[in-house]
């Protein structure tokens, strides 16, 4: 009897997936969907609608969730509970794949890729396309973060400060052109070194190398006893 029955499950599911080319993608769904409602009727001690004194809270709807995964996007529903404890440990694998992506979005950010080509590769990686506001609203994010970066406070006193510039191929307005990265290195006391600024200028100039360390020194920069 449960070879039989073990034939009809693997018929209807391959049913599933060759009548429908999203097939697999909804199998992993419902299975997802089970294991989250599994996990809440075992948080609660009872199941929907079950009376026993053993319960531990009650349901309170769900909310939704999209998590972006090697056979595409699946939306899924989140149960949650009055008292607002229950946690699920499914999606700690995802959160991680979705941190690298993001982290794989900015990389090629920075590194000059465009919207379009950035769409391509995502949709070609996991099935599923960021829109331009998507992508847009990670670089956000990221230059926010290099902002806060470049503008924070240095509350330390720095003993050695070193001052360097490079020089990078920089695209503005459609046009490629080489422009100097002035950066400053600080050392502390206990022989630590810190970043402390990055900046682009068009030129190693006086007045660049001015505007970078009064900057500098408006941030706090102090203690220096030897400037290289």
């Amino acid at each position: 009897m449960t070879k039989t029955d073990g034939r009809t499950a693997s018929a209807a599911v391959k049913e599933i997936l060759l009548s429908n080319p999203d097939g697999l993608r909804e199998v992993i769904r419902a299975v997802m969907q089970e294991v989250l409602e599994a996990e809440m009727d075992e948080a609660l001690g009872a199941g929907k609608s079950e009376r026993t004194p053993d319960r531990l809270g009650y349901r309170s709807g769900h909310y939704g969730r999209t998590l972006i995964t090697r056979v595409g996007k699946l939306e899924l529903r989140v149960p949650q509970d009055r008292s607002g404890h229950f946690s699920t440990e499914l999606f700690e694998r995802y959160q991680r794949s979705e941190r690298v992506l993001v982290a794989t979005l900015a990389e090629m950010y920075v590194q000059g890729v465009s919207t379009r080509k950035v769409k391509a590769i995502t949709e070609e990686l996991c099935g599923h396309a960021f829109s331009a506001s998507s992508i847009s609203a990670i670089n956000k994010r990221l230059d926010e973060s290099l902002k806060a970066f470049a503008e924070r406070a240095l509350l330390e006193p720095f003993a050695y400060l070193i001052l360097d510039a490079r020089y990078e191929k920089v695209r503005e307005a459609g046009v490629v052109m080489s422009q100097a990265v002035l950066i400053a290195v600080g050392i502390d006391w206990d022989g630590r070194r810190q970043i402390l600024a990055v900046e682009m200028a068009a030129r190693e100039s006086r007045s660049a190398w001015k505007d970078f360390l009064v900057k500098l020194k408006g941030r706090g920069l102090r203690g220096v006893e030897l400037v290289v």
